[in-house]
């Protein structure tokens, strides 16, 4: 366990340190909670991909897990754009792209239950003879 710790901290620290560069970075924080009764989400898988200035998500994201008060938390983080994506086993998924221009930054996201997926067609069976053409034989 201790070395499995140590290999996480590793890999976060190396993702932080290419992320950062030069460039002043940001603290950030945040809380994943489910919104219907505000109970927090644990283990919710938190991805931030940095975003250039034409609105394109960059590959080099990192991934985060919430732990069981549904928090996280990512140092060095640079000033810009970062899209932040919110998984859940049965919630629905989060996005949304965020301004990051400060030293500190607390992020609140209130999850919501998977919406109903409608269809075209109801509970209804198509009708075969529906559209067909007549047989001219057939009177």
């Amino acid at each position: 366990m201790k070395i499995a710790l140590k290999v996480t901290f590793l890999v976060l620290t190396l993702t932080a340190l290419a992320f950062a560069g030069d460039d002043p970075v940001c603290n950030i924080s945040f809380t994943v909670t489910r919104e219907w009764n505000g109970k927090p989400v644990r283990n919710a898988s938190i991805v931030l991909h940095p975003v250039d200035k034409n609105g394109k998500q960059q590959a080099n994201g990192v991934e985060l897990k919430a732990d069981n008060e549904g928090k996280a938390a990512f140092e060095a983080l640079p000033y810009g754009k970062v899209r932040v994506q919110v998984l859940a086993p049965g919630m629905q998924t989060y996005g949304e792209d965020f301004v990051i221009n400060e030293k500190t930054k607390e992020i609140e996201i209130k999850l919501k239950k998977p919406q109903a997926q409608y269809s075209i067609y109801g509970d209804k069976k198509p009708d075969s003879t529906k559209g067909a053409p007549k047989d001219p034989a057939k009177k």
